[in-house]
């Protein structure tokens, strides 16, 4: 077999993989990087990126439609789901394609086929070994970044109906070309609430059925009633503390205290959450520790083998492509000696519906689990005077969470309009460790809706 060695090997070009090609590439190291579908991984191509595309427009179609309330009117409005669907694998060619010259443009050499780790490699047996598409490739370095996979529920009728195309995953609904007239959503996690956010707005009778008694997962509760409150007036249904039992062709059955619902539903999406790609690594060939599938992982990234990372969903710390993002930087810089590590405590996550959903550090519930002692300081948007000029009837939270004793900031949770763009600032600020004194001195413009962040503070 060809043998090809680089100071660097890493599996999967999704986030975590690319910018860890990149920034090795820039700290002057050779990078091999394998991919057997496309650059970008899930987040580019079936996540992050198409999602977004469809709430945008599902956003504007929202607002043609609301447009008398600001002195616009328009006739004849409509949502046109095959345009959406093409503009959508638009915006991802013309990414996917940035990604391929940015590792054109750092020289890093990229496989695309499966690989597998076979074992240890080179003279010194310091090296490790990769197999793809017939030829090995050893490395002194190895960043796994395989990222992961929706979990398939054991619910009889599933797997048949993922065959015939009754039921869907996450990649399949984002080539879908017609919208459903019924669709029922299994599971009220982020992905199932921005799909049921944009098909109920494309026309279909969405139903989102959910085990536990909120939506929107760890999200704090008063969050989540809000956005839930919110989506119910657009028409979408939600079941909780609902499991569902059964799928069969047109409809599915499902539990509430016992006793069994039907519910037809022409197109049903399987949304419960994700699994580490791990299973066809060949982890066991070097010896690499898991857990539940998850690579186990230092704050250095570092696995239990000396020179082995392990980044992004693989590691199943926080499934985030911008938590992904920070993992391959901490990575590459403990590769290159420099001082670094991975910090969880300011990891912003959010739902893009409308309106959007931010939260960051902890909230409520997380902090009356671990037993800290806090404070919590709240305002409605109509607090922010660009946010009712710019919203009518509509609402909107701000809650901050500090701790006593220290009055740091330790969580911040946001819903309404820019809440995805304004959360950073939150993170910055329980990054930083800064008491509500210092915080009370920083200076935001005016008019935006982040200054609901400075109005809360007092």
């Amino acid at each position: 077999m060809n043998k090809t060695h680089s100071d660097v090997l890493i599996i999967g070009g999704g986030p975590a993989g690319y910018l860890a090609a990149e920034r090795a590439a820039q700290g002057g190291l050779t990078v091999t990087l394998f991919e057997k579908r496309a650059l970008g991984g899930v987040c580019l191509n079936e996540g992050c990126i198409p999602t977004k595309t469809y709430l945008n427009s599902a956003k504007i179609y929202d607002y043609a439609l609301k447009g008398s309330a600001y002195g616009v009117t328009a006739e004849n409005v409509s949502l046109d789901h095959n345009a959406v669907v093409e503009r959508k694998d638009k915006v991802v060619k013309t990414l996917v394609s940035g990604v391929e010259s940015k590792m054109n443009a750092h020289k890093v050499n990229v496989v695309r086929a499966t690989a597998v780790i076979t074992g240890k490699d080179g003279k010194d047996g310091k090296d490790f070994a990769v197999e793809a598409d017939g030829a090995i490739y050893s490395g002194r370095y190895l960043l796994i970044a395989a990222g992961s996979q929706p979990i398939i529920p054991p619910i009889p009728g599933l797997r048949e109906g993922l065959e015939t195309g009754h039921a869907v995953t996450s990649r399949e609904i984002l080539q879908l070309r017609n919208v459903p007239n019924r669709m029922a959503v299994i599971g009220a996690g982020v992905v199932g609430l921005e799909m049921a956010a944009y098909f109920s707005a494309a026309g279909s009778e969405v139903t989102v059925i959910e085990m536990t008694d909120k939506i929107a997962g760890y999200t704090d509760a008063e969050i989540s009633k809000l956005l839930m409150k919110d989506m119910q007036k657009k028409g979408i249904d939600f079941k909780l503390g609902c499991k569902v039992t059964e799928l069969s062709p047109g409809f599915l059955t499902y539990e509430k205290d016992g006793k069994p619902e039907r519910l037809e539903s022409d197109l049903v999406l399987v949304s419960i959450g994700r699994r580490a790609s791990s299973d066809e690594l060949g982890l066991a060939a070097i010896g690499i520790y898991t857990e539940g599938g998850a690579v186990i992982t230092d704050n250095n990234m570092h696995t239990n083998i000396p020179g082995v990372y392990a980044i992004g969903d693989i590691n199943g710390k926080s499934m985030l492509a911008h938590t992904a993002y920070r993992e391959a930087e901490v990575a590459v810089n403990h590769i290159l000696q420099k001082r670094d590590y991975m910090r969880y405590d300011a990891i912003p996550a959010v739902i893009y519906t409308s309106p959007e959903v931010a939260g960051v550090g902890e909230t409520e519930e997380s902090a009356k689990a671990k037993g800290l002692e806090f404070v919590t300081k709240k305002l409605p948007m109509v607090y922010s005077g660009r946010f009712v000029a710019e919203n009518d009837k509509a609402d909107g939270l701000c809650k901050l969470l500090f701790e006593k004793g220290t009055e740091r900031l330790i969580g911040a949770h946001l819903i309404g309009p820019y809440a995805s763009e304004n959360i950073y600032g939150a993170a910055m600020m329980i990054e930083s460790r800064w008491p509500i004194s210092d915080l009370k001195e920083i200076v935001f413009p005016h008019p935006t809706v982040s200054e609901i962040i400075r109005e809360t503070l007092f």
